[in-house]
């Protein structure tokens, strides 16, 4: 009862305390908020048109031409938001819906002659401008980039690379006028990274000059075929080819799955994957095959073919060669992914970096303003080294570009090991920013409208497609082991792969780290040549030690999947980096160089500070923590150029999004 008595005093106290409030608690109401555009406070100390040409690095004048088509017609969706126009596909629409837009808006841009040449004309310019135009697609819609880059590089790729010249005669212009829809089976429910144990089996029938597919078992039903569940005309399968009873491994063959009226070809069985996480403008199907005949010329006979009598030829005789040789062309699809995460994690900041450059929340002192989200060195923290990040991966991305474009059968490897290598660090990369940018843009980023969240559900698959990302480690890690093993072998220097470092005394980390060094280029390359030498040198060490406990060679490299992924990581941010330097180095002195040299020293200094330099003794927790207080010093160094960074992307304002711009009349009532 007293306990009682004694809580009932203290809530009537309280009551009568907060019924006559002391003038001087009396709270007045703030002004509304206004938006002001960051143009008006933000300064610009370089010349952004000139960091675009550095970072976009080519064709540019067709960039914008392709954004200006897409801008004017309806079929891109443009709305009015605050004034302002932007497209975006409706991601409201049916699932159904989505894909017809999609092929809506490919013959729309087929017939304005965007892909005139593509598959028709050789060399580097053209290669370049198919670069520069999936770049753009994937700004505006991963359906479209997908969609596209499945009838193009995967589809039409597999004829230009594993076809000869009566199948570029046949099937080449078809395919780029887009008469011809293709579509690319080779993953199946039971295989998708293990390419060589694909169980779809083919044989030959000497007697009609034909081959015969066949899809045994359910696990090898052709899966996630982009295409194949509406749309496609054609496939290029990929199967298990058996002549005279001998399996002779993976071969391609152009299969007819559609007629000219959409019907589904007999003996084919076509089924839909349904609705998914995000892609839903692309129709992935399923395909069974019950004795499919194809004629003979079907087979892309680039690296083997089949005699009219049954005989198989190939001048390959050794069947690993043989399988590298045919795959190596396939490469592109993995190129192409890889640039276009780069652009997506371009959308996803400069949207959310302009928000910041406006929202405003919280006071520091009372009766101040609030403060510009951008100002916080927190989200500076957040935000900078993202920033920093994709520039790395544009200059990446421009060398990558240029090794596929220049291609020789030599670089075919260096292409493999690179392309895998990038593809598996960007798309990871542009998943961390994706997040990081819905975060940092807080409920807004959940909104459809304004991309940035539903970005994350279209490009998650990245992750895993053409190439599981942890896998794709392992097979960089492998490539390193056989440059090693193979330098030791021949008791020769290494070459390629940026390797060359290898050659050199190993660097030393100073004991202390000042900021000057921190910063210095040198420093930064030494670090990150220190990391990947040390675990390759402790790979390959790991890889003989389980051998020699009896282990065979993939049993080996599978209990060092750890060493593996950690090399394959620090392999990929040392060839970054790499680019990065390269970049720089072309440039004049002048503001351009500096502040590329503060983003080239943040990019440096967050992979330094990645727990494997801890974790395998190369920085002292002292010096750890010295480069931690150096990158929250260049992340406020860049907070000046943030909306010069971010313009310097070349993103037309229609392909951002209403929360980038004027967010507060976008949300009026008037436009409920």
């Amino acid at each position: 009862m007293e306990r009682a008595f004694q809580r009932t005093q203290v809530l009537t106290n309280h009551l009568l305390q907060s019924s006559s409030p002391l003038p001087s608690q009396t709270l007045s109401s703030n002004a509304c908020l206004s938006y002001s555009p960051p143009e008006l406070s933000e300064n610009c100390a370089f010349d952004v048109k000139e960091m675009r040409k550095l970072i976009d690095g080519h064709n540019l004048e067709e960039r914008d031409w392709l954004f200006g088509l897409m801008k004017q017609s309806e079929l891109f969706n443009p709305k009015v938001r605050g004034g302002k126009v932007f497209v975006s596909p409706d991601y409201n629409q049916s699932m159904e819906q989505q894909r017809e837009m999609t092929l809506k808006r490919i013959k729309y841009l087929q017939e304005r002659g965007v892909f005139k040449g593509w598959l028709t004309e050789k060399g580097e310019e053209i290669e370049m401008r198919k670069f520069a135009g999936f770049e753009v697609f994937s700004i505006y819609d991963h359906s479209l980039f997908t969609k596209l880059g499945v009838h193009f590089p995967m589809w039409g790729g597999a004829i230009q690379f594993c076809g000869t010249k009566h199948h570029h005669d046949k099937w080449l212009r078809d395919t780029e006028n887009y008469s011809i829809k293709g579509c690319f089976a080779m993953t199946e429910l039971g295989h998708g990274s293990n390419i060589r144990s694909l169980e779809t089996v083919t044989t030959y029938d000497s007697n009609t000059g034909e081959f015969v597919i066949n899809t045994p078992c359910e696990s090898a039903q052709k899966f996630w075929i982009g295409g194949a569940a509406k749309h496609a005309t054609h496939t290029v399968v990929f199967s298990q080819l058996h002549i005279n009873g001998i399996n002779q491994g993976v071969h391609a063959f152009i299969v007819q799955i559609r007629d000219v009226d959409g019907n589904i070809c007999p003996n084919i069985r076509i089924a839909d994957c349904g609705h998914k996480v995000g892609l839903n403008g692309v129709d992935n199907g399923r395909i069974w095959f019950d004795n499919v005949r194809v004629p003979r010329e079907n087979l892309l006979n680039s690296v083997a073919d089949v005699s009219p009598d049954g005989k198989y030829l190939s001048s390959i005789k050794n069947p690993d060669q043989r399988f590298a040789a045919f795959m190596a062309p396939m490469t592109v699809g993995r190129v192409n992914i890889a640039i276009g995460a780069v652009y997506q994690s371009k959308v996803a900041l400069a949207i959310t970096i302009r928000y910041a450059l406006t929202r405003r929340a919280f006071s520091l002192k009372p009766n101040e303003p609030e403060v510009l989200l951008l100002d916080y060195p927190s989200h500076q923290r957040r935000l900078f080294p993202l920033v920093a990040k994709t520039y790395a991966m544009s200059f990446a991305a421009n060398y990558l570009k240029v090794l596929y474009a220049k291609r020789t059968p030599q670089s075919n490897k260096a292409i493999h090991i690179v392309s895998s290598s990038f593809k598996a660090t960007f798309t990871w990369n542009n998943m961390q920013i994706l997040q990081e940018c819905r975060e940092a843009c807080g409920g807004q980023g959940l909104r459809t409208e304004n991309r940035v969240g539903h970005l994350k559900g279209e490009y998650d698959v990245q992750s895993t497609f053409e190439g599981d990302n942890f896998l794709l480690m392992q097979l960089v890690s492998k490539a390193l082991f056989a440059e090693y093993m193979a330098a030791q072998k021949r008791n020769k220097v290494f070459k390629g792969l940026g390797l060359e470092h290898m050659n050199k005394p190993c660097p030393v980390i100073p004991s202390q780290l000042t900021s000057t060094t921190v910063r210095c280029s040198q420093f930064q390359m030494d670090a990150l040549c220190l990391r990947e030498r040390d675990l390759l040198n402790r790979f390959v060490a790991n890889v003989l030690k389980c051998k020699a406990k009896g282990e065979n060679t993939e049993q080996a490299f599978n209990s060092c999947y750890e060493l593996a992924k950690d090399l394959g990581r620090a392999f990929s941010e040392r060839a970054i980096f790499q680019t990065f330097v390269e970049a720089e180095s072309t440039l004049p002195a002048g503001s351009l160089k500096d502040v590329l040299g503060t983003l080239r020293s943040l990019y440096a200094s967050i992979c330094i500070e990645d727990v494997s330099f801890l974790r395998y003794g190369y920085l002292s927790v002292d010096n750890g923590a010295n480069v931690r207080r150096e990158i929250t010093k260049l992340c406020n160094e860049l907070r000046p150029h943030a909306l010069a960074l971010i313009s310097s992307f070349g993103i037309p304002d229609a392909f951002l999004s209403p929360i980038a711009f004027n967010w507060i009349d976008t949300n009026s009532w008037s436009l409920v």
